[in-house]
C-alpha cells in the first residue's frame, strides 16, 4: 500500500494546533510515533483520518514546514503582554464558517434587490459616545431607557438580540465549533467578533461566556458595525484593548446600555444600598457586572471596588454554570447557533429552488431530517 511523506514538524504542529498530545490521539493512530521519527510513513487514508482528528486542513499536512496562520480580522486582546498569540483552530474555523455564511447572505440580499445598509460605517471614532448610542437606539426602535419595561435582564438580552436581527444584522451565538461538543470556544481567547459588510454585517457571540457579559458584548459589536470595523476581542473584565476603536466601542456600548444622565440621577438613591449594583441592574435591566462596569466608567466607584466585585460575581456565575444541567433543547440551540435571520433566509432559498439542499446542509451544519426539523417552524412563521 502506498504511503505519503509527512515532516515531523508538520505532525507536531498539527497536534499542538488542535490542543492535543501524542498520547491523546495514539489510540487511533498507534504508529504515530513511528511517523514522527520517520521510521514509518502513513497511508493517504491514515493521513486523512489524522487531519480530521486534529481539525487540520489536509493540504497543510503536505507542506514542508508549518504555515503561519493569520487571523482574517484584527484580534484585540485586553492585556496581551505575553508572547505573541496564535489563534486557536477553534477560533479560525468559526470565523471561516461565519465568513462563508456572510458571503452567501450578501449575495442573497443583493439578488433580492436590497440596498446597502445606511448605518454601516455611519459613525467615526471621535464622535460623542452619546450621539452614536442614540443612533444605535434609533436603528433598533429603542428609547433611552429601553430595557426598563422588561421583566429581567435576560429578557432584555433576548429583545436586544432580536432587534439587531430585525435590523438586517446576522446574529450568531455558539459556544462550540458548529455542533462539535468536544470543540469548545474559549471565552478567555475571545468573547465575540464582528464581520462588517454593507449588505450583511455579522456579529458572533461566544456562548461559552457567562450570560451576564453577553449584553455588553452585543452592544460592543453593534458599535463596531456603526464604526465599520471588523474585529475579534476578548474584553477581559469588560475592559477594551489599547486601541482607539476598541475604546470608542466600549464607551458607546456602555452609554447604549446605561445612559450616563439616567445613572447619575439614580446613583444617590442606590449608592448606600447593601447591593447597589443589583439596584442599578434592576432599574436598567442589565446584569450586575455591566452595572458595576458603568459605575466605574463614570467614576462613581474606584477600580479596586469594581475588580473585587467582578471576580466575586464571576466565581458565583461559574459555580451556577457548573451546577446547571447541560445540553438543552438541540433545536432551540440551533436558532442561536445558526441565527434566526440566516436560517430563515436559507430555508426560504431552498423552498424557492434557489439553493440546493446539499449547500443548505453545508452552510448550516444540519443534515437530512435534522435540517427539516429545524426548518419546519421557520416555514410555519413564513420564512
Amino acid at each position: 500500500m502506498s504511503t505519503v511523506a509527512v515532516s515531523e514538524d508538520i505532525l507536531r504542529w498539527a497536534l499542538d494546533r488542535s490542543g492535543q498530545t501524542i498520547e491523546d490521539v495514539l489510540p487511533g493512530f498507534p504508529r504515530l510515533r513511528d511517523w514522527i521519527s520517520g521510521e514509518k510513513q502513513p497511508t493517504l487514508h491514515q493521513l486523512e483520518g489524522f487531519a480530521r482528528t486534529t481539525h487540520t486542513p489536509l493540504g497543510f499536512l503536505f507542506l514542508p514546514k508549518p504555515p503561519e496562520e493569520r487571523m482574517p480580522i484584527p484580534h484585540f486582546r485586553t492585556a496581551d503582554r505575553e508572547r505573541p498569540h496564535r489563534p486557536s483552530a477553534e477560533l479560525l474555523d468559526t470565523i471561516h464558517t461565519m465568513q462563508l455564511r456572510q458571503a452567501w447572505m450578501r449575495d442573497d440580499v443583493k439578488d433580492q434587490g436590497q440596498e446597502p445598509l445606511p448605518f454601516v460605517r455611519s459613525a467615526r471614532v471621535g464622535d460623542p459616545p452619546e450621539a452614536v448610542a442614540k443612533k444605535m437606539r434609533q436603528l433598533l426602535g429603542f428609547e433611552e431607557n429601553w430595557a426598563k419595561g422588561e421583566k429581567t435582564w435576560t429578557d432584555a438580552l433576548r429583545r436586544l438580540r432580536e432587534a439587531i436581527e430585525e435590523a438586517r444584522i446576522l446574529v450568531q451565538l455558539n459556544g462550540i465549533v458548529g455542533n462539535s461538543t468536544h470543540r469548545k470556544l474559549d471565552p478567555a481567547e475571545f468573547r465575540g467578533f464582528v464581520l462588517v459588510d454593507d449588505y450583511a454585517p455579522l456579529v458572533f457571540v461566544n456562548n461559552s461566556d457567562g450570560k451576564a457579559a453577553q449584553m455588553f458584548t452585543l452592544a460592543h459589536e453593534l458599535a463596531h458595525v456603526f464604526f465599520g470595523s471588523s474585529a475579534a476581542f476578548d474584553l477581559r473584565q469588560l475592559m477594551p484593548a489599547q486601541d482607539k476603536t476598541e475604546h470608542a466601542c466600549n464607551q458607546v456600548a456602555a452609554e447604549f446600555l446605561v445612559s450616563e444622565t439616567l445613572l447619575r440621577k439614580a446613583w444617590p438613591t442606590v449608592k448606600d444600598d447593601d447591593e447597589p449594583f443589583q439596584a442599578i441592574a434592576r432599574q436598567f435591566k442589565v446584569s450586575e457586572i455591566v452595572a458595576a462596569r458603568r459605575a466605574l466608567d463614570l467614576g462613581l466607584i474606584d477600580r479596586k471596588a469594581f475588580f473585587e466585585f467582578y471576580e466575586t460575581y464571576r466565581a458565583i456565575e461559574r459555580r451556577k454554570s457548573d451546577e446547571a444541567p447541560g445540553g438543552g433543547d438541540f433545536y432551540l440551540n440551533q436558532n442561536l447557533r445558526v441565527g434566526t435571520r440566516f436560517g430563515a433566509a436559507v430555508v426560504r432559498a431552498v423552498k424557492e429552488g434557489r439553493l440546493a439542499y446539499t449547500e443548505a446542509y453545508r452552510m448550516t451544519g444540519l443534515y437530512g431530517k435534522t435540517f427539516e426539523r429545524f426548518a419546519a417552524p421557520l416555514i410555519v412563521r413564513g420564512a
